[in-house]
């Protein structure tokens, strides 16, 4: 599917709508790996995949098939929220994919008729872990009536309200994260191994 100027790929375009996929390991596995290498894909910067929650086959088969620049970790600043955030964080690290930073979603609570901001998730979750793991906090989103009318409605937000306050959080997302692709294409320490010459 091609939409706003962004290639997109999912199991539901192949699918009934309320089809469920009652699918074990091995087929998951199989799907992503055919979704990936067999959708023709047209000159792509950028090859985002969007992750269900926690450490299982899924993360695990695309840590070890396909060459992934960094992970993005999104979390919202519920406790629950973030325990699983700081194992899919961990998992990521114990298999040597870069942490490019954390995106806190439905931050906050804006009331669409009086603009009442309100922290019902609790506040600060993102930032702790931020700092707790020392990666970078991208941005915190907040949970909007518009951002969701405006996605049911076909147009996301960024093109709906282009000037709009949750537009300029996710273009500051999407900024930072480009910054950290473009360092970690830059830095190749990693791939070789340091050279001493000694005098003997």
């Amino acid at each position: 599917m091609d939409a706003h100027g962004i290639q997109a790929m999912s199991i539901g375009f192949l699918i009934d709508p309320e089809q469920p996929m009652v699918w074990r390991g091995p087929m998951v596995t199989q799907a992503l790996t055919q979704l990936l290498n067999e959708t023709r894909w047209r000159d792509v910067d950028y090859l985002v995949i969007d992750m269900p929650p926690g450490t299982g086959d899924i993360q695990l088969t695309l840590a070890q098939q396909v060459p992934v620049t960094g992970a993005v970790i999104v979390t919202t600043p519920q406790d629950i929220a973030l325990l699983d955030a700081r194992k899919g964080l961990k998992m990521f690290e114990k298999v040597g994919i870069p942490i490019l930073g954390i995106v806190e979603n439905m931050s906050i609570h804006i009331c669409s008729k009086c603009g009442h901001a309100e922290h019902i998730f609790g506040s600060g979750g993102g930032d702790k872990m931020a700092k707790d793991y020392e990666v970078e906090m991208l941005g915190a989103l907040p949970l909007a009536m518009a951002i969701r009318e405006q996605m049911d409605g076909g147009k996301p937000t960024v093109e709906a309200d282009p000037e709009g306050p949750a537009t300029v959080i996710y273009k500051t997302i999407a900024r930072r994260v480009a910054v950290k692709i473009a360092e970690k294409a830059k830095d190749h320490t990693s791939k070789f191994p340091s050279i001493k010459v000694m005098n003997t």
